[in-house]
């Protein structure tokens, strides 16, 4: 059954089971006529206006700072000793870089200073 070829509303199917096939397609006028019946997409002014209401709505001020009022009190903040160590480790490894970067500079320094004299 999956080997047979059938044609079905101008195209070629393979097999019976498909129910996507009996399905005529429709054309370009079809699917305006559709449009314009009700179940149809909105005017170009509905849309400009529904999107001018969006812009105003993500502008607001107040909306904005009750948005982050509304994440601020997710946010999970750390105790004291949580802060300490935190803070520890960043200034630890923050002076180890510093300590790298200006030991390579030294070195590169020197070796330009013994090739170039």
């Amino acid at each position: 059954m999956g080997d047979r070829k059938h044609r079905r509303g101008g195209a070629i199917t393979a097999g019976d089971d498909d129910e996507d096939d009996l399905a005529p397609a429709r054309s370009r006028r079809a699917a305006r006529t559709a449009t314009r019946e009700g179940s149809g997409t909105r005017s170009r002014a509905e849309a400009e206006r529904a999107r001018a209401e969006g812009v105003r709505q993500k502008r607001s001020l107040a909306r904005f700072l009750r948005e982050v009022v509304a994440e601020l009190r997710k946010v999970i903040w750390p105790g004291r000793r949580e802060l300490l160590t935190y803070t520890t480790v960043v200034i630890v490894f923050v002076a180890f870089v510093v300590a790298l970067v200006a030991g390579l500079d030294l070195l590169f320094a020197q070796g330009v200073i013994a090739v170039f004299g």
